[in-house]
């Protein structure tokens, strides 16, 4: 029955082996030194090679952009050279990766930018508090990125596309969802901007078009791909008008030619974002005509369905290849999900423990003959 999970899936220049993806998922593993990726981040890809893409963790472009304890940058020749090593481990298993580059905006903590402030579209605040390496912290406000600010971004993001490039990805993702820079360009209560990048949703997503279109110099359109997430409010993120917003965001992705577009959209119990909000992937799937990937809480079941129905193209799986790291040879054999030692320690602390301890399928048959 999941057999349509398992056909082959052209995305440009890139060939899936299979439609059940691994979503990025913020790991916090790049503990010492601070940003820079290690062997035990190339073990826990490895490890998950069989998906039919890897999309990275969501990975700094530049020290500004980064404000997560322990996650990892692509901006420095030490960070370019240390993730070669995980390439080369899911690429010796046959596996596809593909980088998310991230810059968080607002989000950073000035904890992390020797006490300046975060920059974003506009000046205003997230709401609630960031993870900072001396515990919690309310976030500060942001200041509005100038033009030069601007120019200088879409600089760093290239210089990230170039580094991954060295590093032997397969491509790179634009982080545009859950609240962040981007997501902070596109949505009209965290742009307030009255020049050509704010205002009518067209304007809105022209910062997201030039940093795609730094990428695609770098990588060509059918190594580019982007994240987005139309679901409502996210990190205090949101839209009064999202068909309009993400329509117009869907239709610079069609024009660019690119390779995929992933779309977060939550179940009842999603994180990063509302769930009784509509769901913009119809609409999006109507302009933009490359790979659709749909992510968030899905079953094996759900996902058959939603691909079979033309739904999307493939289905990106987060929470559930934390803890199965074997997942597409368990949906393939029908057989149970371990469910995650659901606790932040394990989740994000930068310890082996819930991070590559995880039996497969095969593993435990084994343990269970003996």
């Amino acid at each position: 029955m999941h057999d349509v999970l398992f056909q082959p899936l052209q995305m440009g220049a890139l060939t899936a082996k299979n439609r059940i993806f691994m979503a990025p998922l913020t790991r916090g593993r790049a503990a010492d030194p601070m940003f820079t990726p290690n062997d035990l981040m190339a073990t826990y890809y490895r490890q998950r090679a069989g998906a039919g893409m890897i999309l990275t963790e969501a990975t700094g472009i530049s020290r500004e952009g980064l404000g997560w304890p322990s996650a990892p940058g692509i901006w420095s020749d030490e960070q370019t050279e240390a993730w070669k090593v995980t390439t080369k481990a899911v690429h010796d298993e046959g596996g596809m990766i593909v980088m998310q580059l991230w810059h968080m905006g607002r989000i950073v903590h000035p904890v992390f930018l020797d006490g300046q402030p975060p920059v974003s579209a506009s000046a205003t605040t997230a709401p609630g508090d960031a993870h900072t390496p001396q515990g919690k912290q309310p976030y500060a406000e942001a200041r509005a990125m100038t033009h030069e600010d601007i120019k200088r971004t879409i600089g760093d993001y290239r210089r990230a596309a170039e580094n991954a490039k060295k590093a032997g990805f397969d491509g790179v993702q634009l982080h545009g969802a859950n609240g962040y820079l981007v997501d902070q360009f596109l949505r009209d209560n965290t742009n307030l901007r009255t020049d050509e990048y704010g205002g009518s949703p067209e304007n809105r997503t022209r910062f997201m078009r030039e940093v795609l279109e730094a990428l695609i110099d770098v990588w060509g359109a059918d190594r580019v791909g982007i994240r987005l997430s139309p679901n409502g409010d996210s990190q205090g993120t949101d839209d009064s008008n999202p068909a309009a917003t993400f329509g117009a965001a869907a239709k610079v992705c069609e024009e660019l030619g690119l390779a995929f577009v992933e779309l977060r959209e939550p179940g009842p119990n999603g994180t990063f974002g509302q769930t009784d909000v509509p769901k913009q992937s119809p609409l999006i799937r109507q302009i933009y005509t490359g790979a659709l990937i749909l992510n968030s809480d899905y079953t094996a079941e759900e996902a058959v369905a939603d691909v079979e129905s033309g739904k999307c193209d493939a289905v990106s799986f987060g929470r559930p290849y934390i803890s199965n790291p074997d997942l597409e040879k368990r949906i393939a054999a029908g057989a149970h999900w371990n469910p995650n030692k659901d606790v932040p320690k394990s989740w994000y602390f930068p310890i082996p423990e819930g991070y590559v301890d995880y039996p497969t399928l095969a593993e435990e048959q084994a343990e269970a003959a003996e």
